[in-house]
């Protein structure tokens, strides 16, 4: 079984590269000697990561949701590796969309897909001919939100559900031609993604109608400190990188990661408790009008 090392041939892809779970990955694997392609949106992305790193670490210019942007890093890595394909692909790229799903805009529920399930598929469809010339192995960063969900936080979470499906699907399609597929469902990590996210919910609150706040207001915000409270016990994100490490290394790699003890705690009650036993336990935790 082939399996991902750093004296071998190819290299190694990861989108969403310039800061969080994305750029700890390809520091990490960069430090390991790995030869990375790292998927930033901007130069000056680039420019950063490059000075923390060696010189074997490639910045890319790619956006997931681009075609053109995504063919241009695909002819970029190509010339790079030529016959020795890519030794793995890392589906890190996305971003969080919350907020109550009667008055979430359409537009931002699109957008969640398009960045966090068909920009996956689209750099993965892409990159597919130089991972079955090396043998490579696919990692797609998943979520405990893809298994388990709370309230507000639909958006993001139906995202993940749907990568855990993606990863699935992709796992028996690509077993002929050797290629692992896993994901990873990380809990609270230090990344900047709940900072955005964050942003984008305080836009969408300010122009949120009056009932809407009626509505919601209260429990939006019980929330949002539940979401607060976590991220300061966040992990850093160094911890997934070691799981995307083993998943990409392993001679048997698992086909789910769960990092951290919240996403491991989570998944046990996902897994064990019926619906309506979750529904009365987290209308407890958060505080929820019941």
């Amino acid at each position: 079984m082939a399996s991902f090392t750093p004296d071998g041939p190819g290299g190694i892809v990861i989108t969403g590269a310039s800061s969080g779970i994305g750029e700890a990955c390809a520091l990490y694997l960069d430090e390991l000697g790995y030869r990375v392609f790292a998927g930033v949106r901007r130069p000056s992305d680039g420019e950063a990561l490059s000075a923390k790193a060696s010189a074997r670490l490639t910045p890319v210019l790619l956006d997931v949701t681009d075609v053109a942007s995504i063919d241009r890093a695909v002819e970029t890595v190509k010339a790079a590796v030529g016959a020795a394909g890519l030794a793995g692909l890392v589906n890190n790229a996305g971003i969080a969309v919350s907020g109550p799903l009667e008055v979430v805009p359409l537009g931002d529920l699109r957008k969640q897909f398009e960045v966090n399930v068909i920009g996956q598929v689209a750099v993965t469809q892409a990159l597919l001919p130089l991972l079955r010339q090396g043998r490579g192995r696919i990692v797609n960063m998943g979520s405990i939100a893809g298994r388990a969900t709370m309230p507000f936080m639909g958006p993001y979470s139906a995202s993940k559900f749907a990568l855990e499906a993606l990863t699935d699907a992709m796992r028996l399609e690509l077993q002929p031609w050797g290629i692992q597929v896993s994901i990873v469902e990380p809990g609270a990590i230090e990344s900047r993604i709940w900072e955005k996210g964050s942003h984008a919910a305080d836009q969408m609150e300010a122009a949120a109608s009056p009932e809407a706040k009626a509505y919601y207001g209260e429990a939006v915000a019980r929330v949002r400190e539940v979401v607060a409270r976590a991220v300061q016990r966040a992990i850093p994100a160094r911890v997934v990188a070691e799981a995307v490490a083993h998943a990409l290394s392993a001679a048997r790699p698992k086909t789910r990661y769960l990092v951290g003890f919240d996403a491991r705690f989570r998944a046990v009650l996902a897994a064990w408790l019926p619906d309506r036993v979750q529904d009365r336990l987290l209308t407890w935790i958060l505080k929820l009008p019941g």
